[in-house]
């Protein structure tokens, strides 16, 4: 067997951007991993996010062309496609799931960068954040998960929780903070997980998705789909995630 040299890794910061690292046992997690077999499984909606709410949205990340934002419907509708709460993005661009080259894609004039693979990217959640606070009373107590499998801080010595498929050292802050891990730098992902205190809603994202899922009440939901700065589908907590 090759032995491999360790890597190098900085720290475990005390605070992610504005977020706290907690050092405790991450009970405020609790409810997160206490699943009902076969309810959440790795690859669902709920997997992602969290069993039990009402309603569910797949908020997709849009594709771009010179850095703007682009709708997944913009770049099926070249294609002849259309865009459904399971399309995948290889459906939308006609190529094999496992096999298209990243490095050539794009059409002039229309598009020209993939969509953000991983948690939610950080325009999508400026978006978000103005909407999730209007629907719970707790948007200055909030909690957040971050993958621990990202490598680049070292997160060992801190407590972490199991989600399906994911450990994840929790963080503390307001909704708003949510967003500040940008300044670290440009490589820094923003949470994987945020829930509010009261439990209102989850969202939940993935290293290897390319939307962001959430779950919370019908109402929720319905302004999620509504709200013209984001592409979204209504999704139920057993659909396969992508």
């Amino acid at each position: 067997m090759d032995d491999y040299p360790p890597v190098d890794r900085d720290p475990a910061p005390e605070r992610y951007g504005r977020l706290r690292v907690q050092t405790a046992a991450p009970g405020p997690a609790d409810w997160l991993t206490e699943r009902a077999p076969g309810y959440g499984d790795f690859g669902t909606v709920a997997g992602v996010a969290a069993p039990g709410f009402a309603a569910y949205a797949r908020v997709l990340h849009p594709a771009s062309l010179d850095e703007l934002p682009v709708r997944w419907a913009t770049v099926a509708a070249v294609h002849g496609r259309e865009v459904a709460s399971g399309t995948d993005w290889h459906d939308v661009i006609g190529t094999d799931r496992d096999y298209y080259n990243l490095s050539e894609y794009g059409v002039p004039g229309v598009w020209d960068e993939h969509p953000a693979e991983g948690p939610t990217p950080p325009a999508v959640a400026r978006i978000l954040i103005p909407v999730l606070a209007r629907h719970t009373r707790t948007a200055e107590r909030c909690w957040f998960g971050l993958w621990n499998g990202y490598g680049r801080w070292d997160f060992d010595r801190v407590p972490t929780f199991d989600t399906p498929g994911r450990d994840e050292v929790l963080l503390a802050g307001t909704l708003a903070e949510a967003i500040t891990p940008v300044s670290l730098d440009e490589f820094a992902e923003l949470p994987d997980l945020w829930w509010p205190q009261d439990r209102a809603w989850c969202l939940g994202g993935d290293v290897d998705l390319v939307s962001t899922y959430i779950g919370g009440s019908v109402e929720l939901i319905a302004d999620l789909l509504a709200d013209p700065e984001l592409e979204a589908h209504p999704v139920g907590p057993r659909d396969g995630v992508g």
